[in-house]
């Protein structure tokens, strides 16, 4: 039975979400967020900032690469730890983003889940781990499969950024299962997130006034909307679940599809053009695209969720469309059409 649960990264939306709902769990006795500042109010649907932030967790400034984690899993005699402070970005609100560049992102994803872990093993009341991670481990490419599943391997090595560091991350995830059998480690891979309360590289980009793309290619994209990110999370906290887990919703949608679906104007670029506007952009703080995000939006990636569904016997609620289409109207964009009607409404244009 679960007793008292550790989350780190809860500066962050989805950190503070499932803080707040383990907290409301009635099984269990404690939640702990840590984090190095305390969660922002959470964006409501009208744009503003409303509503709880921890509910009845209690919040306690730690930094992971300090000594001081140690000693709030020891003195707490936590038996879970849910960990969701991997970032994307120095900006990566969804998290609480570093604040620095590229070395302190590093230092940040690898170190602190390497002091993290480390705290987990000496432990002797931790029995569970669920650790974040991304769909972005295996990468974007031209010849990658159709589909990944948690057994496929990547085409291509990360070299950089935030799909380096998951990578890394899940590696040292892997070393400690292998030094604690006796502790539940669960990853979970995660699609990008869509819904009323994230803001990322990815839903900036599709809040811009104009969209460029790459010139010749139409990517697949898939989402998972926030609330069923936030239930992935807690159905992994509060039960044993080994393993690693892709989550995300049913279905893809091609760029040129969420385009259509936002209603702004689209502007075609060449690939290096694409890569310029996305370093310029990144220079003026408006979107902040990693190099991985500029793959993503030229060959995209789908995975498959069959091993989720049969492990918890639960399936996302909000497929990519809809998740994506929550995302818009939160915003006050379109978002109200369905698939087949953008698509029929894209035809008639064509054949005119």
């Amino acid at each position: 039975m679960t007793r008292t649960v550790l989350v780190t990264g809860v500066r962050g939306h989805i950190g503070a979400r499932v803080a707040a709902a383990l907290a409301g769990d009635p099984e269990i006795d404690r939640v702990i967020g840590v984090d190095t500042e305390p969660p922002s109010p959470p964006r409501g649907r009208d744009g503003g900032r409303d509503g709880p932030v921890l509910g009845r967790a209690e919040f306690v400034r730690v930094a992971l690469r300090g000594p001081d984690l140690a000693r709030v899993i020891r003195d707490a005699d936590v038996d879970t730890v849910v960990h969701l402070s991997l970032v994307s970005g120095s900006g990566d609100r969804q998290a609480g983003g570093t604040g620095g560049g590229r070395s302190a992102m590093k230092e940040h994803n690898v170190i602190g889940t390497m002091q993290l872990l480390a705290a987990c093993q000496r432990s002797a009341t931790v029995r569970r781990v669920v650790v974040r991670s991304t769909t972005a481990v295996y990468g974007s490419s031209p010849h990658a499969p159709a589909v990944f599943t948690e057994d496929t391997e990547p085409v291509e090595v990360a070299l950089h950024g935030y799909a380096r560091d998951a990578t890394e991350v899940e590696t040292y995830v892997r070393g400690f299962a292998r030094r604690r059998p006796d502790v539940t480690t669960t990853t979970l891979r995660f699609a990008n997130l869509m819904g009323p309360g994230v803001d990322s590289p990815l839903t900036r980009y599709f809040s811009q006034p104009v969209l460029p793309t790459v010139l010749g290619f139409d990517p697949r994209l898939q989402f998972v909307h926030e609330d069923d990110a936030v239930e992935a999370l807690c159905r992994t906290a509060g039960t044993d679940h080994p393993g690693v887990f892709n989550v995300a919703g049913d279905g893809v949608l091609l760029l040129s599809q969420c385009a259509r679906r936002t209603g702004r104007p689209v502007v075609p670029l060449p690939s290096p053009a694409f890569r310029l506007v996305g370093g310029l952009a990144r220079g003026a703080r408006l979107v902040d695209f990693s190099p991985e995000q500029l793959t993503l939006m030229s060959h995209g990636r789908a995975v498959d969720t069959a091993r989720l569904t049969a492990e918890l016997g639960w399936r996302p609620k909000y497929g990519t469309a809809a998740a994506f289409d929550d995302f818009l109207r939160s915003r006050g964009g379109p978002g109200h059409l369905p698939l087949a009607a953008v698509d029929w409404l894209a035809g008639l244009v064509t054949k005119r």
